[in-house]
């Protein structure tokens, strides 16, 4: 993959008309370009000039043939981030912390190469909604205080704070997204059909937690949202509406497939059967608040419950755009 170039013509030009035409355009870096981020892509196609940062030379061919152009850089060696300043004008982070530690120094490494030259015009950063911990069932607004339950949404937080602080010292306008389980019956195990399949078991109503989706497609048409219209330093919890338990989530998704619904287990008995990192999102029950993703962003959810997104029936009237 080539190397990003050493000096390109933003640090010469002295006039907007100075600039090569391909200068001109918005130019989005997508950081972490997995599905959401290919979603993301779709919908900007023909209408900016798209970059990705990649770490893995295979996925050049694929990237290119989107439309995409591949950038080599590793957010885990920082020094391969130095030419990413003033490249992008406006940047789509939804790159992973690492699986250990409390922070998360790839958002660090990021954000330092991203003040260098000329910052972009905005940032989004993809968060999960894990940093609110357990809220026992009680709605959470962006307001809300954060109590992390596991390291893995620590490192969320941490990477929020760096976030903050970077548009703070820098005078970018970057967003938060607070993003819950994303699904798509076209997303690499992105519908309950396999856990149906293997009869893995939920909680019993008594013990059941409330869990919150979004559709994989809506949340890209989030990321537009924000990149373009987000309050500078602001949370958007990015949810659909559906308000259901996990158990009846699963219910309704076997119902949905024509599958048997899975068996219902009491808490003390499915600490003895299931994985720890299930068992983690069975221990903290939240219902998000999407107000601002519907008022302050403008986003009418294409499939604003799981019903509607696990059998492919978008709202009539909403764009498949952003």
């Amino acid at each position: 993959m080539p190397a990003l170039q050493s000096a390109h013509p933003l640090l010469y030009a002295t006039r907007p008309g100075a600039l090569p035409a391909r200068f001109r355009r918005e130019r989005v870096l997508l950081v972490g370009c997995g599905d959401v981020g290919l979603r993301v892509a779709a919908r900007l196609q023909g209408r900016v000039r798209l970059l990705a940062l990649s770490s893995s030379p295979a996925r050049v061919t694929e990237l290119r043939a989107r439309g995409i152009t591949p950038l080599q850089g590793n957010l885990d060696a920082p020094v391969s981030l130095r030419r990413l300043g003033g490249l992008a004008t406006r940047v789509v982070h939804l790159a992973p912390p690492p699986d250990t530690g409390r922070q998360d120094p790839r958002t660090q490494a990021l954000l330092r190469c991203l003040r260098r030259r000329s910052p972009p015009q905005s940032l989004v950063y993809g968060s999960t909604s894990g940093v609110y911990g357990d809220c026992q069932g009680e709605i959470a607004t962006e307001t809300r205080a954060l109590n992390p339950g596991t390291t893995r949404a620590q490192r969320r937080m941490d990477a929020e704070d760096r976030v903050r602080h970077f548009s703070r010292a820098s005078g970018v306008p970057s967003m938060v997204l607070r993003i819950p389980g994303i699904y798509a019956p076209d997303r690499a195990g992105g519908t309950p059909r396999e856990r149906l399949l293997k009869g893995t078991p939920v909680l019993q109503a008594a013990d059941d937690v409330y869990t919150n989706h979004i559709h994989a497609d809506d949340l890209a048409r989030a990321c537009l949202a924000a990149l373009w219209r987000g309050r500078p330093r602001r949370v958007y919890n990015v949810n659909d509406d559906s308000g259901l338990k996990m158990g009846d989530y699963f219910d309704l998704a076997a119902d949905l497939y024509g599958l048997p619904r899975p068996p219902r287990l009491p808490r003390s008995t499915a600490t003895e059967q299931l994985p720890l990192l299930l068992l983690s999102f069975m221990s903290e029950s939240r219902r998000m608040d999407n107000t601002r993703l519907k008022q302050e962003l403008g986003v009418r959810l294409r499939y604003p419950t799981v019903a509607d997104g696990l059998t492919g029936q978008p709202l009539a009237g909403v764009r498949a755009g952003c």
